[in-house]
């Protein structure tokens, strides 16, 4: 070695650049030797000895099951993301061609030398000060070195120092090459050659976003690392080399195409071959077929973003901004998206693959993807009871990220119509009457029961709401909410408000009740504003004017039917990382909402909602099987969103047909509001009971809690006895009792005119908080009926027919045993008390004596003991 290196040194004269070459090419050996140090080999020593290497970038996945209880067993990939399309895989699973190939045409002493081959690094020192530039003999371990500092690069969020790093680990200077060997050096004294062949063979760059010999041999040739061919791993091998030049993904290229047999990269792979077989990795027969075979590749492109999840493609959406937005993931947005896309997760979610297939399919039939004169959508959203899983979540549009899809047409859309902003874009939707469920939580939790009766009149000017968050609200002349089809009377119950959906009645309940109350109620079951902003607490909200997600009202509908828990959304039941470790995810926050005693309340009245005559009728006598449910369906103005959502105590579905953007929507109550030939406001009613009754056979349901009696019964108040008062005082004082007041009219009374003559229910007797008391004022003309009682016919006929009376007497007589009762009156219609007008008709009943009918008698027995006991 003496004597080569003399003639080297010669040739390059000492230079300085040649001698830092030189001394770290032969530190090793010096280091051996015992040589003198010089100062570069000084320069060489102060340069790190280690080098840490990092997890590399994998491609992550998301997967999806029809089991729930095993998800890994029955997972199907919905799509798969990276910035490297790479699979580290151990080296058991990658060929031994793969491992030859690379050895034989990249560093034929890698088994021998300690991380620098120093006869190739001469080599390279050479060419490098012949040509001025830094040129090959970097041994795999070095070449390994530098793709892991490329690989630090790569992780950098700030670009500019990524674009700094990158430049200095890949500069074609002296330098640089000083420290490849040193670190080569030391990855050698803490690796087996083998972990660092394996570690070559999967970071390196195969063209492309295409890393590491597993993704490669999948890309290119629909294989695997561990079945490639000797010519196709010598192919791939080649690619290393030089991957834009080699890459075998451009068929058309005039020097590497299809056309001249893909000759750059042949040329290479057969320089490989050839290599292979001179230092007998390979025998000649196998070496010349492999440079017969032509080189014939089979592009296949990765799944990569959720448009390649088809109908599941808006729940992956939903699964990758859980992935961006939870800071289970990471610290900041982008630390917890480069996490993902680098990390080589596979991600496991709560998607039931068989409800979903059938709620896309229910979707797809009643709902167009595009209506040319109607922006019209469709959403359906499903929630497990008790654990918040996500299991279906689909729409009536196309996924696409990409504006220049969108462009081609309507049915494309990025928007996920089911989430709130910050998980797929969209506002939300005005639920309509599903959310008078929380007015109807609010007052069951106020104490009130469902048989209360409340002021549900039409009216204009509803008068003072209380708000204790924000001040008594007044909500006089435009605030006039009606009730479709007629429907509601004057006093109408909570009950029946809520099974016929009566607008006025619910306005009447929250006229009792505080409207901030309402709010937090709603907030409790997780409900919120799709936007991000504050729930709005005004009257109109009370019947669903909040713009909320149609996911949300599912988890609210699901927390009902869990006994009043509701636990928050979740879409992750799992997550690996490409080690196998399990990872930590987010978990669903299950809180009490109402006490279970209201949640009862609630689902007594819901499922009223589902029966013979409740609005949700229509999808609960579809379903199959049949369980105990609870629903809401819900209406906006002039029919612009329809809904019906409904649980078991199971799952949850909330369904929607909606307007999804801008004032091209139609009426679904008319005719022009059709979708495949059948009104929208009834597609809702199709949609439901499919998924529903798939949901019904597979995870059952069992039936709700009774609800007590206190709860479903208004408790019975003594009705005020108002007679004789002013007909203002008497309302007042009715009103504070806690019942509905209502002015009957005028009747003929001796109490003063204007005053309360009677009510109904009278005065004294007990009737339920909130029911109609109805008074009637006195016209002053009335006489009150006089006691004649015991008195002679006669008598009584003289005192009823003269003045200041005037009636008009009638009689019957009534049978007695008594003779003081006999001629005399017992009893009078009206009775005594009763007010009158003169000229009114009454009846007295009159005695009439009837002597009492001897008793039967038997004759006494004359036998022989003539009746005695012996």
């Amino acid at each position: 070695m003496s004597g080569a290196l003399g003639g080297f040194l010669g040739f390059v004269g000492m230079s300085a650049v040649a001698g830092i070459l030189v001394t770290a090419a032969v530190a090793p050996a010096v280091a051996l030797s015992g040589m003198a140090a010089t100062n570069t080999i000084n320069v060489f020593d102060s340069l790190p000895e280690y080098l840490s290497i990092d997890r590399l970038a994998q491609k992550s996945n998301i997967y999806a099951s029809t089991n729930a209880e095993d998800p890994v067993g029955t997972r199907v990939l919905l799509a798969s993301f990276y910035e490297q399309n790479r699979v580290d895989v151990p080296s058991d699973a990658i060929s031994q061609f793969a491992k030859d190939a690379a050895i034989a045409g990249e560093d034929p002493r890698f088994m021998e030398h300690g991380g620098v081959d120093i006869q190739s690094s001469f080599n390279g020192a050479v060419q490098t000060l012949a040509g001025g530039e830094t040129r090959g003999g970097s041994s795999i371990t070095q070449q390994y070195v530098k793709n892991v500092l490329i690989q630090k690069c790569e992780v950098m969020t700030d670009e500019e120092k990524a674009n700094a790093c990158y430049k200095d680990a890949t500069k074609t200077t002296a330098d640089r090459k000083l420290r490849e060997m040193r670190l080569a050096i030391g990855i050698e004294k803490k690796y087996e050659k083998a972990d660092i062949l394996r570690g070559y063979l999967n970071i390196a760059g195969y063209g492309g976003t295409v890393y590491g010999i597993e993704a490669a041999a999948s890309y290119y040739f629909n294989t695997t690392a561990l079945n490639l061919t000797l010519p196709q791993a010598a192919s791939l091998v080649a690619i290393v080399n030089n991957p834009v030049k080699f890459q075998l993904d451009r068929p058309a290229s005039e020097t590497n195409g299809a056309a001249n047999g893909y000759a750059d990269n042949k040329s290479r792979r057969d320089y490989i071959l050839n290599e292979m077989l001179k230092y007998d990795k390979i025998t000649q027969v196998d070496h010349d077929a492999a440079v017969a075979t032509p080189i014939e590749p089979v592009i296949t492109v990765p799944s990569t973003g959720c448009q390649t999840a088809g109908d599941n493609a808006f729940f992956c959406d939903y699964v990758t901004k859980i992935l961006k937005n939870d800071v289970t993931f990471g610290a900041t947005a982008e630390e917890r998206i480069d996490n993902f896309t680098r990390g080589g997760f596979d991600v496991y979610t709560t998607l039931d693959l068989d409800l979903q297939a059938t709620a896309v399919a229910a979707l797809n039939a009643s709902v167009p993807k595009v209506v040319n004169d109607w922006n019209v959508g469709g959403v359906v959203s499903s929630v497990k009871v008790g654990t918040g899983a996500v299991l279906v979540m689909t729409q009536n549009k196309d996924y696409s990220q990409d504006p220049t899809v969108q462009a081609t047409g309507a049915n494309y859309t990025s928007l996920n119509y089911n989430t709130d902003f910050a998980y797929g874009g969209s506002g939300g939707f005005q639920p309509g009457s599903t959310y008078k469920v929380f007015t109807l939580a609010e007052w069951l939790k106020e104490g009130h029961a469902l048989t209360e009766r409340v002021d549900s009149r039409v009216k204009a000017n509803w008068g003072t709401f209380q708000d204790s968050c924000l001040g008594p609200q007044n909500y006089g002349a435009g605030f006039a909410p009606g009730n479709d089809g007629g429907e509601g009377g004057p006093n109408e119950t909570a009950l029946h408000s809520t099974t016929r959906s009566i607008n006025t009645g619910f306005v009447g309940m929250a006229k009792k009740l505080d409207l901030c109350g309402i709010r937090k109620t709603a907030e409790a079951f997780d409900m919120h504003a799709a936007d991000g902003g504050e729930l709005g607490q005004n009257a109109g909200t009370v019947l669903g004017t909040n713009s909320v997600a149609p996911l949300s009202m599912a988890v609210a509908f699901a927390g009902i039917a869990n006994n009043g828990m509701t636990c928050t959304p979740v879409a992750i039941t799992k997550m690996i990382s490409s080690d196998g470790t399990e990872l930590p995810i987010p978990k669903s926050d299950c809180t009490q909402s109402v006490e279970p005693a209201v949640a009862a309340g609630m689902q007594y009245a819901m499922q009223t909602v589902m029966g013979g005559s409740g609005t949700g009728y229509s999808s609960a006598s579809k379903t199959s099987p049949r369980l105990p449910m609870i629903g809401k369906t819900g209406t906006t103005d002039d029919a612009q969103n329809t809904w019906m959502s409904g649980a078991t105590t199971q799952v949850a579905t909330v369904v929607g047909v909606v307007n999804v953007g801008g004032n091209n929507w139609k009426n679904q109550r008319t005719r022009s509001g059709q979708l495949f030939g059948k009104r929208g406001s009834e597609v809702r009613h199709t949609i439901w009971p499919k998924i529903m009754s798939a949901a019904n056979a597979k995870y059952g349901g069992a039936d709700f809690p009774e609800a007590s009696s206190n709860v479903i019964n208004a408790v019975a108040v003594p009705v005020p006895d108002v007679r004789g008062k002013s007909m203002a005082e008497a309302k007042t004082i009715i009103e504070a009792a806690g019942f509905f007041f209502v002015d009957g009219g005028v009747t003929s009374s001796e109490l003063p005119a204007g005053t309360v003559a009677s009510t109904d229910p009278a005065g004294g007797s007990a009737s339920t908080r909130g029911a109609t008391v109805t008074a009637r004022s006195s016209d002053g003309t009335g006489v009150t009926i006089p006691s004649v009682i015991g008195k002679t016919e006669a008598d009584a006929r003289s005192t009823l027919s003269g003045a200041p009376y005037g009636f008009t007497v009638a009689k019957t007589e009534q049978p007695t045993a008594d003779k003081a009762q006999d001629g005399k009156v017992m009893a009078i219609q009206p009775g005594e008390g009763t007010a009158g007008r003169p000229g009114d008709a009454v009846t007295i009943v009159i005695g009439k004596y009837t002597p009492p009918t001897p008793p039967t008698t038997t004759a006494p027995n004359s036998g022989p003991n003539n009746g005695r006991d012996e």
